[in-house]
């Protein structure tokens, strides 16, 4: 598999030294060295990609387990999961892939973008999720299959923390069908001093979704402590409700992992955040509690569209319609008009 040349990456004012300019860290990175996401490296003074291709977990996944909702719900979805990351987060979930000296040894399974839209053909896939590490590191991969996905009629979802410059941002989100975007929390405090990482990027990451019609949802990891204060809850849900009512939020709750020992969220604790949520947006769904229903109800006459339990989805309450922008969903009962991403039939796998 042929390696391409890097992009976002100049000439450095340093001697032999690149400046990278994908993500807001703007790393200068030295010959020999790699930037902080240790993916993107400098060889001799030119861009190197060692990581290009380099898959940590392939698999077959029910679509809500991105998690989203409201796109193609009940239909299967190729889920490629790469290396490393660009954020430092002390609580991590996929540490054992994101964390530097720790996926890239473990791991040598390389995928041309080519033989990822094969494999996603043969198995009968008409969607390919980007996913669990950070995919938008490995942007010259991504973009390089995308487009493939695109010419060859496969769907492409993206699972990432958002964390990004503005031009890559515009880039990827041309060829993304639908994004899961990682609002961590809404300090910019907390994003640069415990995750490493900038917050009005992913807010302007977010905003850049939205305008550019990509069917956008957004998961918050709610950690006590970090962000589950009323206020920022608040924050979090102004900002969402002022692109639209209707994007869902999925709060999920934590669980001590990595180097974070802080209980695990309640779930009286998760709930209380998600009614707080509610004022604001229409659709707030929980995640990571045993037991837990996230329905879907129509906004306008209250019945019930989809029905979920665990990942077993019923979605006898939407009715399908052709329209000049593709397929779109109804609700059975009185034909209001959901915010919900419909599937073609081809695509009707049961997970």
């Amino acid at each position: 598999m042929g390696m391409p040349a890097g992009r976002y990456f100049s000439p450095s004012a340093s001697p032999a030294a690149l400046d990278c300019a994908l993500c807001p860290r703007r790393c200068r990175i030295r010959s020999g060295a790699a930037g902080r996401c240790g993916v993107r490296r400098n060889r001799d003074g030119a861009a190197y990609l060692p990581c290009y291709g380099l898959i940590t977990a392939l698999a077959e996944d029910p679509i809500e387990k991105k998690p989203l909702y409201h796109f193609r719900p009940g239909s299967s979805i190729l889920s490629l999961g790469f290396a490393l990351c660009n954020l430092r987060c002390p609580f991590c979930q996929n540490w054992a892939i994101s964390q530097p000296d720790l996926a890239v040894k473990r791991f040598d399974r390389r995928l041309s973008p080519a033989q990822a839209v094969a494999l996603a053909r043969e198995r009968g896939f008409s969607q390919i999720a980007y996913t669990y590490s950070e995919p938008l590191i490995h942007i010259e991969w991504l973009l390089d299959c995308m487009a493939l996905c695109r010419r060859a009629g496969i769907a492409t979802a993206l699972v990432t923390n958002g964390c990004v410059n503005k031009a890559p941002a515009a880039e990827i989100l041309a060829l993304t069908d639908a994004a899961n975007v990682d609002l961590k929390c809404f300090s910019a405090e907390t994003y640069e001093k415990v995750l490493g990482g900038n917050l009005d990027a992913v807010l302007r990451f977010i905003e850049a979704a939205h305008r550019a019609g990509t069917h956008l949802e957004i998961t918050t990891l709610v950690v006590p402590g970090l962000n589950d204060s009323e206020a920022e809850t608040r924050r979090c849900a102004e900002f969402i409700a002022g692109l639209s009512p209707g994007i869902p939020w999925h709060l999920s709750a934590y669980h001590p992992d990595y180097r974070y020992e802080a209980p695990a969220t309640a779930p009286a604790a998760l709930a209380a955040v998600a009614r707080m949520a509610r004022e604001q947006l229409r659709y707030v769904y929980t995640g990571n509690i045993p037991g837990e229903r996230n329905d879907t109800p129509c906004p306008c006459c209250g019945a019930m569209l989809v029905s979920r339990r665990g990942y077993r989805v019923d979605t006898r309450g939407l009715s399908a319609q052709e329209t000049g922008q593709g397929m779109v969903y109804r609700c059975a009962r009185r034909g209001a008009a959901a915010t919900i991403r419909a599937a073609p039939p081809s695509d009707a796998k049961t997970p």
